[in-house]
């Protein structure tokens, strides 16, 4: 066996000590990394939180939001069959408090965060020149509409309940609107693009539904208060979450200045947080 002189064992020395230093910065900056926040959104929110998401990111570097979009009944699901996020955004209060009933959720971290509210669009170059909610009843106008299950589905068969209670509309009225519409959606993600590609009239979506970059594309005719209806959008922790304190951190981002404010601008209105 060959000797090593003093010089070898020096230079081994400092090649240790500089592979355990490096092993211990990439040890480091891994772990500063490797923490994914997996959030389940109502597609509704999908511009705000995209935007939300990387907010909190740019402000907390050792956190990545993974941010999963679908219906509030899907991610319902998802979260009944297995799935295990660590925050659920809901557009209904009815899928979050299933979750809870089911045990599925940190019951003191669920809160109503947001306000939406209906809203009727129509293409931009309005070919069955709708101007209002009572012509949706003529014969041969093609409406799109959520499925009962889903929260914009349901809120807008609220709407047309409200409506037909109203002498004004009648029964008659609701009647009409839904022997129109030819498709119903399970997100409304879907709703715009039917809208653009001609394959629609008319669709009830959220107020907030119309972004910035659809106002060339579609007009928004608003819903009259009487008849509209407030949707609340509750947020909270899943309880079996191993992420418990970043999912604080991020909800209290969201109802905070910087997250308000994104909502706001999207056109949602923000609930307080309880003091």
């Amino acid at each position: 066996m060959k000797a090593s002189t003093p010089a070898t064992l020096v230079a081994l020395t400092l090649m240790i000590t500089a592979g355990l230093l490096v092993a211990g910065c990439t040890t480091t900056g891994e772990t500063s990394e490797e923490t994914t926040l997996t959030v389940f959104t109502a597609a509704s929110l999908t511009g705000a939180f995209t935007d939300i998401g990387k907010a909190y990111e740019a402000q907390n570097g050792n956190v990545r939001i993974d941010l999963v979009f679908d219906g509030s009944q899907a991610l319902r699901t998802q979260i009944e069959q297995g799935a295990n996020p660590d925050v659920f955004v809901s557009a209904s209060t009815k899928h979050m408090k299933a979750l809870q009933d089911g045990g599925f959720m940190d019951d003191g971290t669920v809160a109503p965060f947001l306000g939406n509210s209906m809203a009727l669009i129509v293409p931009a170059d309005n070919p069955a020149n709708i101007t209002g909610l009572a012509d949706l009843a003529k014969p041969g106008t093609k409406i799109v509409i959520g499925t009962k299950d889903v929260p914009f589905g349901d809120y807008t068969r609220q709407v047309l309940d409200k409506m037909a209670a109203d002498p004004a509309y009648g029964e008659a009225y609701r009647e009409a609107v839904m022997e129109n519409v030819i498709s119903e959606e399970t997100a409304v993600s879907s709703v715009v693009p039917k809208l653009t590609l001609g394959e629609a009239d008319a669709a009830f979506v959220y107020k907030s539904d119309v972004s910035k970059d659809d106002l060339d594309k579609v007009t928004r005719i608003e819903v009259p208060a009487e008849y509209n209806v407030m949707a609340t959008y509750p947020l909270g922790i899943l309880a079996d979450s191993p992420h418990k304190a970043e999912a604080e951190s991020f909800i209290a981002f969201v109802r905070g200045p910087d997250g308000s404010a994104i909502l706001t601008e999207y056109g949602f209105d923000p609930i307080p947080a309880e003091s």
